[in-house]
């Protein structure tokens, strides 16, 4: 091959058009061949050692800041309409829960998980000393740290914790997204992004293999070896993306046809779909991320926030129908966040700007569903105006953690917090120390055994 043919392929190329490989530091440090069959292992490691938990986490993002008020509404409160002339119309066709609480009328599909006891919905959810910058904001809730001092994801230190020893690519994942969610962010975590299904795969058509091989002679000693480790669990990555779409078929109707009066420029349909196949055919795939934006509604807000939900909606009730097809529903935990709520009162815009506390959704078999936390009181507001918050959004995370995912909170968040009881039946193989464990209570090899 010559060496324009060679120039023309770069690792832009390979990682371009849907395709994102993180490769975490402990798979690279092992050096040549690390990953020889990192599926096959892992699930047969899985199986040698007696783990019960095969639970898997999916987080649906609400990016720019979801509407608590406008998604939880309060019914009887005065007030609440008194602060929202334009916007308060929501309670007129709101999904009454209590005699106090209505959801939004797009719920429906959510509302009929709910009486069914599959919904879990933790009011008042916030942090301390809260900001309402977006990007500082997002920070505080994808490392769980208020004090903005730490770097990783609290979802990657989960991973790197406690997963990463099978040396599994498709533990953690982001569907529907070019980049790694700052939740998933960890030097230590091996995780994969996928935009579409259909382009993740290696850009350079058929000379690809030639490519490789030219690239990695020209890389000597540990650092080809490096690239070879890492090419080679691409390959397997791609190879077993191809399997699980071969043998998939969704058994609920997805779309993302929906007209929304302001793009979300996310297919959240789409990306739950994946999320489907990736759990329902056996991939290993523990932590999940997608992401459904449009939600800073500053102005006219009252029908986007309605498109919104009526689309989050329907996304949610088909992933939940797919996996209870499958009979995989009782695996599954699907959790909600937005970086913060919107202030109780709208501006001249008919919208809301920046504000505090807000819903957090649990939804799934493994919830024990109702309300939990406190609706905030639009009656007792802060000096700046803003709903006080009644849970810390730690608290949430550490209960999936703990009684989802089995794994210690406190080692991946520093401190423990009061319980919030809303899984049904917590896992019973969570350590005091966040190692895993086996059905016998014994710890499983890896970077997390002593």
């Amino acid at each position: 091959m010559d060496e324009k043919g060679i120039a023309r392929y770069t690792r832009r190329d390979f990682m371009k058009a849907g395709f994102v490989f993180g490769v975490g530091a402990p798979a690279l440090a092992a050096g040549y061949a690390a990953v020889p069959d990192v599926f096959a292992r892992a699930v047969f490691d899985a199986k040698q050692a007696g783990v019960v938990n095969d639970r898997v986490l999916v987080m649906i993002q609400l990016g720019g800041g979801n509407d608590g008020l406008q998604t939880v509404i309060p019914l009887s409160n005065t007030r609440f309409r008194d602060l929202r002339p334009t916007l308060g119309a929501v309670a007129d066709k709101a999904l009454p829960i209590t005699s106090d609480l209505g959801l939004n009328a797009n719920l429906a599909g959510i509302k009929k998980l709910y009486d069914a006891g599959k919904v879990a919905i933790v009011q008042g959810v916030g942090y301390p000393q809260p900001s309402f910058s977006h990007f500082d904001s997002i920070r505080v809730w994808e490392t769980a740290d208020p004090t903005r001092r730490q770097q990783d994801g609290w979802l990657g230190k989960t991973i790197a914790t406690n997963y990463d020893s099978a040396g599994h690519p498709l533990v953690g994942c982001a569907c529907g997204t070019t980049s790694v969610p700052g939740a998933l962010h960890d030097l230590q975590a091996t995780l994969t992004v996928i935009q579409d299904q259909t382009t993740f795969k290696f850009q350079g058509g058929d000379n690809v293999e030639q490519v490789m091989g030219a690239l990695y002679t020209g890389t000597p000693g540990i650092y080809g070896a490096l690239f070879d480790t890492a090419m080679t669990t691409v390959r397997d990555t791609v190879a077993q993306l191809r399997t699980s779409a071969a043998q998939y078929t969704p058994k609920a109707a997805y779309s993302d046809k929906q007209q929304l009066v302001y793009s979300s420029k996310n297919q959240l349909a789409a990306a739950l779909s994946l999320a489907a196949e990736l759990i329902v055919t056996g991939s290993g795939v523990k932590i999940l991320h997608v992401t459904l934006g449009g939600f800073d509604t500053h102005y006219t807000e009252l029908n986007r926030h309605d498109d919104l939900m009526a689309y989050l909606d329907s996304a949610v009730s088909a992933f939940y129908a797919d996996l209870a097809a499958y009979g995989m529903s009782d695996r599954v935990l699907v959790a909600t966040w937005s970086e913060f709520g919107r202030r109780p009162n709208e501006n001249a815009s008919a919208g809301t700007d920046h504000g505090t506390a807000a819903p957090v959704f649990l939804i799934g078999d493994p919830v024990k569903g109702g309300l939990y936390g406190q609706a905030p009181d639009v009656n007792k507001l802060d000096t700046l105006g803003n709903l006080g918050y009644a849970v810390d959004f730690r608290a949430v995370y550490q209960e999936i953690l703990g009684s989802h995912l089995g794994v210690s909170g406190r080692d991946i968040l520093g401190q423990t917090f009061d319980r919030i009881p809303f899984v049904r039946d917590p896992a019973k193989s969570a350590s005091t120390n966040g190692a895993l464990v086996n059905a016998a209570g014994a710890p499983l090899p890896g970077r997390n055994s002593a």
